[in-house]
This record gives structure tokens, C-alpha cells and sequence, in this order.
């Protein structure tokens, strides 16, 4: 797998910028407001694409709507800091991003605090760009495709006001200096970002992945997803164990084995565009409420789709709703279409998800589990070989969508202690 970190970065921003539902580009923009700073005073191309990358991943520790919306309706939440900490807790340990890992820390970090702080002068001031970024953006982002042109003034006022408390005033002069442009703030409507964006996802980051980075990211946005809902906690890493086992016993080649639990680790990537009161629904989903949660393996597919070489994967792990007898969704391919590896995972997922908890009931045992998987592949839903397969190594399986299995990687587990 010949997989790009930049391109893989622009999809962990995809992915969490949906948890802001009708304001999906938030890291997007403060990539390019960062960036346009960063021009403005001098920075070297390496910097300049440090801070766009940074302002992509700066909120890779929010999960939640709740989180979402407090940082957006506050200009300085007091509890900022949580979303900071997991972010860094993310990232510090995979080497390929942990020099993003202490700015990411102390991006809502007050100018004047950063000096107290053991932190690099480089780190200090990466942190506080994107802090103001961030803002900038928080405060002009409904004005975007409306009036922003002329609601900019009380954007730079409630800036400047905070320079040298908040932000540094380099900083801030650096910002006065960018915005009187109208093609600044034209550039950040969702049409343009957006293709900024992937215009930059062209340029090589020069750091192809290992199969082991892979996983290792791939870990990271599955853990982002799973903390959406505490009933969703390790879904993804267990559908993934059980996926990746299946495929194991099934006699698949290594390699693609490996594939499968990295499509595992991301087939529900989706449903942070889901609104949380759904996925936390005490009780059956109304027609509405259904129509908006089957949207999410779409969203998958498009998080994933962009990413060169990454194209069966995100097949695979967007196709886990789907039906052999068509009544899946979003794409109803055709049953020759469904590979082996998507069945696979389309069988992991719904053994994974029936062993755990959820608001509307608790784990069922493996005598129930077996019942309902015999039923839909009685249906057509789900294929006999694979379904037959696994009747073989119930416990196995059961053990492993618990995470009672000893041979469970402690090593991906550690990761869901923060």
C-alpha cells in the first residue's frame, strides 16, 4: 500500500470536521488562515506546510457535537483544554505527526501563558497561530457565503482587542495586514477551501507510509469515530480484530488481511456527521431519524475515496451495510460487485455490534448472536460461507468483539486509555 501522510491528514480533518454537521471545513480554513499568516511574515515553505497541516489536524480531539459546539460558541471555553490534551495524547506517539503534537496541545494556550511554558519557541508560536486562526474563523464562519465582506470589521476588532493577551501581536499585525484583501476571506467560502485543499493534497508530503503507519493512523481516526458515543467506545478496533481473524481463518493472504482490519479500523468513519441524540437513542430510530444514520457509510466512502491507494479499502469499508440480496445501503451493488473482504467485514461488523452494550439494550450472548446471523443469511442479507465459517470459530470470535481474547493487541489498545 503506497499511501501519502499529506492526503492521509486532509481525510482525519475530513472526518472530524463532520462532527460540526452543517459546518464542515472548519480545519480546512484554519489550514489556509495559518497559512496566509505564515506568508505574511516571512516563513519558510516548511513552515508555511506545517502550519496548514497543523490547522488541519488541530482538532483531532473532538468527538462530539456537545465539544463542537462549545468551542464554536465560546471565544475562550474554559474547558478547551480537554479536546487539546487528546489531540496531543494522539499523536505524540506516531512519528510522522508528533511534532504537531505540542502545538496541538497549547492551541487555546493564552499568549501570555505560553512563556510559561517548557515548550520550543517554534512550538509556542505555531500553538498561538492557530489559536488565532482558529478564532478568526470561529468568529467569521457565519457570515461565510452571506455578508462576510462587510461583517469582517467586527472580526479584526474582537482579534485585535486580545492582541498581546491572547495572541501574539506579530501575529495579529500579520492578520491586519492579510485581511484587507477581499480574496482573503472570499477564499474561505466552502467552494473554494475546499478546492485549496485538495490542490494542496497534490503536493507529496515526501513520507509514504509503512503498513505499519497505516494502521497505526488508522487506529488514531477509528479511536476519534468510537468517541463519539460511549456506546461506540472500541467498536471499530474490535470490528477490525474480528474482521482481520475472519479473513485470517478464511485463508487470505497476508497482505490482505492486513487490508481488511485497516478497513475495519475505518468503516464508521461516517458517523461523525451523525448527530449524537441518534446514535444515542434509548429506543428504534424513527423513518427521519433512520434516514440520517445510513448515511454514514457513505460519508466513509467519501472520507476515504480521495486517498491514492486507498481505493479497495475504502470500497470494502463503506460497503459493510450492504446486502447480498440488494436491501443494504448507500450503493445496493450488485451481489458479483461484493467482494470476499467487504463481506467479511460486513459480517464482523454486525457480530461486533450485537456483543456490545447499546442504549436500546445490552450485548446479547453467542447463542443469540448466532441466531441472528443465521437469519440473515437466511434472508440474504449476509453470505453462508463466510457465516458458516464463523459458526466454526464462535468463540473465538466472541472472545475477540469482547476484547476477552489474550491475544488482543495491547499495543492498538493502549491508545483507548486516554
Amino acid at each position: 500500500m503506497n499511501i501519502d501522510l499529506r492526503q492521509m491528514v486532509i481525510a482525519i480533518e475530513t472526518a472530524v470536521s463532520l462532527v460540526g454537521m452543517n459546518d464542515t471545513n472548519h480545519g480546512k480554513r484554519v489550514g489556509y488562515i495559518a497559512s496566509q499568516i505564515g506568508n505574511q511574515l516571512g516563513f519558510s515553505d516548511e513552515d508555511i506546510q506545517f502550519a496548514f497541516e497543523l490547522g488541519l489536524l488541530h482538532d483531532c480531539g473532538v468527538s462530539t457535537e456537545q465539544m463542537h459546539s462549545s468551542l464554536v460558541n465560546h471565544f475562550d471555553w474554559n474547558d478547551a483544554h480537554i479536546h487539546c490534551r487528546i489531540g496531543h495524547q494522539l499523536l505524540k506517539s506516531f512519528e510522522p505527526l508528533a511534532k504537531f503534537s505540542i502545538p496541538i496541545l497549547h492551541h487555546h494556550t493564552h499568549w501570555i501563558d505560553l512563556s510559561n511554558e517548557n515548550i520550543s519557541a517554534h512550538d509556542a508560536l505555531m500553538a498561538n497561530l492557530i489559536f488565532i486562526s482558529d478564532r478568526i474563523d470561529v468568529l467569521a464562519s457565519s457570515h461565510y457565503e452571506t455578508d462576510i465582506l462587510l461583517a469582517k470589521a467586527q472580526v479584526v476588532k474582537a482579534i485585535t482587542d486580545h492582541s498581546g493577551t491572547f495572541f501574539k501581536p506579530e501575529l495579529v499585525q500579520a492578520f491586519e495586514s492579510v485581511e484587507c484583501t477581499e480574496a482573503f476571506w472570499i477564499a474561505l467560502e466552502d467552494r473554494h477551501i475546499t478546492r485549496y485543499t485538495w490542490d494542496m493534497g497534490k503536493y507529496s508530503s515526501d513520507c509514504p507510509l509503512s503498513l505499519e503507519q497505516i494502521k497505526h493512523l488508522s487506529l488514531i481516526m477509528a479511536y476519534i469515530v468510537d468517541q463519539k458515543s460511549p456506546f461506540t467506545a472500541l467498536h471499530s478496533v474490535r470490528v477490525a480484530d474480528v474482521a482481520k481473524f475472519i479473513a485470517t481463518t478464511c485463508g487470505l493472504s497476508e497482505a490482505q488481511c492486513h487490508k481488511v482490519e485497516i478497513a475495519g479500523l475505518l468503516h464508521d468513519l461516517g458517523k461523525l456527521h451523525t448527530p449524537d441524540d441518534i446514535l444515542e437513542k434509548a429506543g428504534p430510530l424513527n423513518d427521519t431519524e433512520r434516514s440520517v444514520m445510513n448515511q454514514h457509510s457513505y460519508e466513509t466512502f467519501e472520507i476515504l475515496r480521495h486517498i491514492e491507494g486507498l481505493g479497495e479499502v475504502a470500497r470494502w469499508a463503506a460497503y459493510h451495510h450492504e446486502g447480498l440480496n440488494g436491501a443494504g445501503y448507500p450503493f445496493h451493488p450488485k451481489e458479483r460487485d461484493l467482494s470476499t473482504e467487504a463481506r467479511i467485514i460486513a459480517v464482523a461488523d454486525v457480530f461486533q455490534a450485537l456483543v456490545q452494550d447499546r442504549p436500546y439494550r445490552k450485548g446479547m450472548t453467542l447463542d443469540e448472536v448466532l441466531v441472528i446471523l443465521s437469519k440473515m443469511v437466511e434472508s440474504g442479507k449476509l453470505d453462508n460461507t463466510i457465516v458458516t465459517l464463523v459458526e466454526g470459530v464462535a468463540e473465538q470470535c466472541f472472545a475477540i468483539a469482547q476484547g476477552s481474547d489474550p491475544n488482543e493487541n495491547q499495543a492498538y489498545l493502549n491508545l483507548f486509555s486516554l
